[in-house]
């Protein structure tokens, strides 16, 4: 299955093509090494949960869906000094005593994106707000380096 023909051309979508690559041409040869079972997972969560970015004078917004889902069930990090990553889990809800399900279409699961930030990003300045089932993180912006003054250095003499 070819991803870039279904005008999927996102990083994400771009690697797991060259992982179905690599395991066709890797079938018959033993040294190949298959993603491990982590990798995979964190590449659906990556994948299942699609995000919108802004960027505004002052500050760059997140907004990710997260309908349902509680202030505990969702973590948001800055790793590395430079990538935010939001990460959580939306667990099934118990069954009631007579109720069955006739059909369960709603994503359950962890779920997780990371992104690498801008180098302006004030990562000590990143706040987070859940609001009607929809998350915003925002990243404030660095204020751009003032120009360096000159400065004059004194002569001695020798």
């Amino acid at each position: 299955m070819d991803f870039r023909v279904m005008g999927l051309e996102s990083p994400l979508f771009h690697t797991l093509q060259h992982m179905m690559d690599m395991s066709e041409e890797g079938s018959g040869d033993k040294t190949y090494n298959a993603p491990t079972p982590s990798y995979v997972r964190d590449a659906k969560a990556m994948a299942a949960t699609p995000a919108d970015i802004k960027e505004y004078p002052n500050s760059y917004v997140f907004e990710i869906d997260m309908p349902g889902l509680k202030s505990g069930d969702v973590k948001v990090q800055v790793e590395d000094d430079n990538v935010l990553v939001i990460s959580g889990e939306r667990k099934r809800e118990e069954e009631k005593e007579g109720a069955k399900y006739l059909r369960m279409e709603r994503r359950v699961g962890k779920f997780m994106r990371k992104f690498v930030l801008p180098e302006n990003a004030n990562t000590d300045a990143v706040s987070a707000v859940c609001q009607d089932g929809v998350l915003s993180v925002t990243v404030h912006k660095l204020p751009p380096p003032q120009p360096k003054k000159p400065r004059t250095i004194e002569v001695k003499v020798a």
